[in-house]
């Protein structure tokens, strides 16, 4: 079974954060939360996560992947983290899978992580880099690393975290399930 962490702290992006969760575990994918800051955790929009741990207690060889949800002061927070920013750049050196959504591109860009070819919440890219931006695309996947835009795409985002960690038929089968054929 694939693992996964997504570390979240206060200002966390609600939509993007749920819909990661919840599409993960629709494929079987064994999904961490950790918090940064205190395990209750509160989201942009007021909405409460209990996570599983802190971040301090996470160790990149129990995961397949990280996700980073945008949402702000959250984004900022995973970028100045330094246990946050000491997982990425361990996932990057052991080759595995790293995503990120929304601003959350720009905590990869501070660790050093982000491939050439990105996608981030419009206006981040100025915080970020210019060269590699792609401003159309909902989600860019460039090698090990995989980015998407915002709160709207965060659903194609999941999926294409299933994709990479289950294979296409899961998440097909998974995609059909939440009735996303058409979109």
């Amino acid at each position: 079974m694939a693992k996964i962490i997504i570390p979240i702290s206060n200002g966390f992006e609600e939509i993007e954060t749920i819909s990661i969760i919840d599409v993960c575990r629709r494929a079987n994918i064994e999904v961490t939360i950790a918090a940064v800051e205190n395990l209750q955790t509160i989201g942009a929009h007021n909405v409460k996560i209990e996570a599983a741990c802190k971040i301090e207690d996470i160790n990149s060889d129990d995961f397949d992947m990280i996700v980073l949800p945008g949402g702000l002061p959250n984004a900022f927070t995973l970028a100045e983290n330094e246990k946050v920013q000491s997982l990425l750049k361990e996932f990057k050196e052991k080759n595995k899978n790293i995503g990120a959504i929304c601003a959350a591109p720009f905590a990869l860009h501070k660790a050093g992580v982000l491939n050439e070819n990105f996608t981030c919440y419009p206006s981040f890219e100025q915080k970020i880099k210019l060269n590699g931006y792609h401003e159309d695309d909902a989600v860019v996947i460039d090698n090990k690393v995989i980015t998407s835009r915002g709160p709207a795409t965060a659903m194609i985002f999941a999926l294409e975290i299933v994709s990479i960690l289950c294979g296409e038929e899961t998440s097909t089968e998974v995609k059909n399930g939440l009735l996303m054929a058409d979109y």
